[in-house]
């Protein structure tokens, strides 16, 4: 190891944060996430040193068994595989970063294998329970409420473009251009993209910009596209409580989150005979084999209708 100052771990783990941030692009939910991970592995180290270690200490005792060791103490625990997976991406990104810095003349995870995620298939409203969704916000937006009138913008965007809800709330006004129904978002790893949208997005969109947003910004609400009640940028939360709330008065229609209606939205356009390179650039997909899940939910829904209608099935 090379000579340098030993650092204490809320320092080792900010740096990494820095360079997440920085230079990887991340968000800041992956930003906790990894720091998470990459401080229960310290420990995990300091402890299979034999006692209380300092960072340096840990760093330098991580090798492939050690790091094998802590995702094998994950799985006795019963962390799922999507859990275990991010833990490994995790500590292979903490490994090189510490080789590249200067604080290992090694990467201990070169040789690291992922734990494979579980074949589960994302859940997928069909079109019937998405348009009772949609009827059911624009109901309620009836009473006039600001906020009732946005959530049925917020919903149309977020099934009629297939964008991440984090997407959605970073998005300013002047991202937005009606006249081509095209909406601008900053994606995973601060990659831009223009999304089309269709008509239902387009109207429930100009109406929020003409009656509800009005009345909900304040001084100093700044260029956001959608607000809180109280003026401020709105917020994933927000948006994950209004979608419980709708779909928790709808009989026959299961609980979803806004990712689940990203899942819908690309299935559905998959149904309707769209190419899958074409979903993977709508989407932000950096890889196509992401976007190749969709089509094992298409499938899936097939042999459903297969087994339920052919007399020989």
């Amino acid at each position: 190891m090379p000579e340098r100052s030993p650092e204490a771990q809320d320092e080792l783990l900010e740096a990494f944060a820095q360079h997440l941030r920085a230079e990887r692009g991340r968000s800041e939910h992956t930003v906790r996430a990894y720091l998470g991970d990459v401080g229960d592995l310290l420990g995990h180290a300091a402890r299979a040193a034999g006692g209380a270690q300092g960072s340096a200490e840990a760093l330098a005792r991580l090798d492939l068994a050690v790091l094998r060791a802590w995702l094998a103490e994950g799985s006795r625990r019963g962390l799922a595989r999507s859990t275990l997976a991010r833990r490994s991406a995790a500590a292979r990104t903490f490994t090189a970063w510490a080789q590249r810095s200067g604080r290992r003349t090694d990467d201990p995870a070169l040789r690291l294998r992922a734990p494979r995620r579980a074949g589960e298939l994302p859940q997928v409203l069909r079109a019937e329970q998405v348009a009772a969704l949609l009827d059911a916000a624009a109901q309620r937006a009836l009473d006039g409420d600001p906020v009732h009138l946005q959530d049925v913008a917020v919903l149309e965007v977020l099934y009629g473009t297939g964008c991440r809800v984090a997407e959605l709330v970073g998005a300013d006004v002047d991202d937005l251009d009606l006249g081509r129904r095209t909406l601008r978002v900053l994606g995973k790893g601060s990659r831009e993209r223009v999304i089309p949208f269709g008509v239902p997005a387009a109207e429930a969109l100009a109406a929020h910009l003409s009656r509800s947003r009005p009345q909900l910004a304040r001084e100093g609400s700044g260029p956001a596209l959608f607000l809180g009640r109280r003026g401020s940028r709105l917020g994933q939360r927000q948006v994950r409580a209004v979608l419980h709330a709708l779909l928790g008065s709808l009989e026959e229609v299961p609980d979803t989150s806004p990712h689940g209606l990203r899942h819908s939205a690309a299935t559905h356009m998959l149904d309707g005979g769209a190419d899958l390179r074409s979903v993977q650039e709508l989407l932000g997909h950096a890889t196509l084999s992401t976007t190749q899940i969709y089509t094992h939910v298409s499938v899936e829904r097939l042999r459903r209708s297969y087994r339920q209608a052919h007399p020989r099935a």
